[in-house]
This record gives structure tokens, sequence and C-alpha cells, in this order.
């Protein structure tokens, strides 16, 4: 028999009465990657984190992770698994040593044990010096790190983060995210990444799943998708009055494509186009107001596959890794247990 991945589903389905928030999903995960699955808001990001982690059961379909089928074998998934939900619920009066030591107990890990890891984890997060403070006196973006350090007490194979930066300032996100890099890179465990901002999927992810109204629209490695949309985006804003002449005027150079301002095409020429580009609206009578162009994006792959924008395309910018650095290698949370399962 062979062997299954870490994380796979075969049509795997949710319905909300007669809303279906997931709407016949495959997915696979390969081992010792670290996957983002990208979508806006009420895509079914997280409704697919939650039925993958046993907190939903599938309407209908199936799924595996670690091996385990995640009805069948809840039990054994919840052993093997770290969890940090987005709408984590820490308690405020504990110090983050009693909560990493109150996770290591419901894991039945013994005390020295429990001691020698959350010494090393908290260490790895950056808390050491926080470790004996209320976790009330913290701010987001060191909750979220503890988050991630409880969701490691275990050592599990598969680590699911829901949107794990959201909310967090810029520096905060990016401390986290060379977090979850080093985790990866040190340890191999398999990372399932949710996440709205494509910057964070960009950055992180080996490969990509992206999904709009409960559908997978697109699947593969962040560049080979953005090479197979082609050409650069250039986007005009003009006076609104103007709007209409632009876009038939902009026509000539390439297919419209959807912009939150002006109008964009997909510039078949590429960037040696935009000096015509200006000529023509100059020679239209059209007043410009800005011109921008942009290499394709998983913005632009998103737009391509569903007709309309991802709106964490407007998240705050951070610097990824410089060019060429290597994506990151991953690790693990402690599975929901009674106590955590709402986290």
């Amino acid at each position: 028999m062979t062997e299954r991945p870490p994380v796979s589903a075969h049509g795997l389905v949710r319905h909300f009465g007669d809303i279906k928030a997931v709407d016949g999903v495959d997915l696979e995960v390969r081992q010792g990657e670290i996957f983002g699955f990208l979508g806006p808001n009420g895509a079914g990001k997280s409704t697919i984190v939650r039925m993958l982690t046993t907190l939903l059961k599938p309407t209908a379909g199936q799924a595996w992770v670690a091996g385990f089928d995640v009805v069948a074998e809840a039990d054994a998934v919840r052993h093997a698994i770290g969890v940090a939900l987005q709408d984590a619920a820490i308690d405020p009066l504990m110090t983050g040593t009693e909560l990493i030591e109150l996770q290591a107990v419901l894991h039945g890990i013994g005390r020295d044990e429990a001691h020698r890891r959350g010494t090393v984890l908290l260490d790895r997060v950056g808390l050491t010096a926080a470790a004996d403070r209320r976790v009330g006196t913290y701010s987001g973006g060191m909750r979220r790190r503890l988050d991630l350090a409880l969701a490691l007490i275990h050592e599990p194979h598969v680590l699911f983060l829901d949107e794990p930066t959201t909310g967090l300032d810029p520096m905060s996100r990016v401390a986290l995210w060379e977090e979850v890099r080093r985790l990866n890179s040190e340890h191999g465990t398999t990372v399932f990444l949710t996440t709205q901002y494509l910057e964070e999927a960009d950055n992180l992810a080996d490969r990509v799943g992206i999904i709009d109204k409960g559908v997978m629209v697109r699947l593969g490695e962040p560049e080979a998708l953005k090479a197979q949309v082609g050409s650069p985006t250039l986007t005009v804003e003009v006076a609104a009055t103007q709007t209409e002449l632009a876009r038939q005027t902009l026509r000539q150079f390439g297919d419209e494509r959807p912009a939150d301002k002006g109008v964009a095409v997909r510039l078949k020429g590429g960037a040696g186009e935009v000096a015509a580009v200006v000529r023509a609206l100059d020679d239209a009578g059209i007043a410009l107001a800005h011109l921008e162009l942009n290499a394709p994006s998983l913005d632009d792959v998103f737009a391509d596959a569903t007709g309309h924008r991802l709106e964490g395309a407007g998240a705050p910018q951070v610097a990824g890794p410089p060019p060429g650095a290597r994506r990151g290698r991953g690790r693990g949370r402690g599975a929901p247990t009674p106590e955590s399962a709402t986290r």
C-alpha cells in the first residue's frame, strides 16, 4: 500500500444549511513543504482547516492527515498535528511558562521533559524574558509566537497555521515568518499555512493552492503560477469622466484585467510598450494621473482565475527573503484538546 502524503483530501464538501462553504476540494500536501492556502475572507480556507484538524466533520468527501482519516481516526489525527488558529483564546492570567506546562500535561508529557521542551521553545520564539509574565501583558505579536510554541510542545508531524499574522504589524509579521521558515528548515515538519496576504504566500510557500468561493482555482509553485499569467499588468488612473475613453484606448495594447482603481490591461508587448501607451493616451486627449507597471503576481494569478482581485493584495508590504533565498522546511503545535479546541 502506498504511503499517504501528510495532508490529502478528495471531494471535500462542507455545507452550513443552504450555504456550500467548501465545494469538492481536492488537495495534496507533500512531506516537508510549506503549503500556502491563499484566498479572500469567506473563501473556505478556515473551514477546510477545521475539517482537516477534526474540528468540523465534512458533509461529503474524505481527508487524511498524517496518514489517518479525519473522521474515522480523529483521535490519532489530533495526536499527530499541531494547530494555531487565528481566533486563539489564551488565558490572560496565566504566564507563558504556565501555559506551556499545561499544554504539555494535556499531551501526557512528563514534568521534566515538559520543562526542557518549554525552555527550548520559549527561547526559540523569543519569549524567554517574558516567560514569567502574565499573557495579558503580551503584545499581539508575542501572543502569536506563544501560540506557535504551544503548537510545537508535542513535536507534531504536521503544523496548521490559520492566518497566523492577521492583525500584526509588519515587524511582528516578519518575525513570525522567520520563525516558521527556521522551524521548517531545521525540522522538516510539513506546514499548512492559510493566508489572505499575497506576500506571505509568495515568501513562505513552496507551493500554493488558491481557493475562491469554496472551489480550488489554482495549484502549483508560486513562480510557475505567475509564469502562466505571462505579460505584466499596466494600470492607469485618469479622471472619472475619461475612464471609458482610456479603456477604449488601452484595448489595443492588451486584454483588460480587473483593477481596484483605474483601468488595467495585460501589456502583451511588455515594458517596451509603456512609451507607446503614454503617447496613445496623450493623442486621445487623456490626462494621465498615475501609471503603474507590475510583473505578474499571485494577485494576477487569482484575477486570471476568478475575474476579480484578492482583497489581501492591499495588505501592508513587508520585506521577504533576499532574491534567490531558499524557502524553509517546517514543524508544528498542540493538537486540539477539549481545552484548546475553541482556539
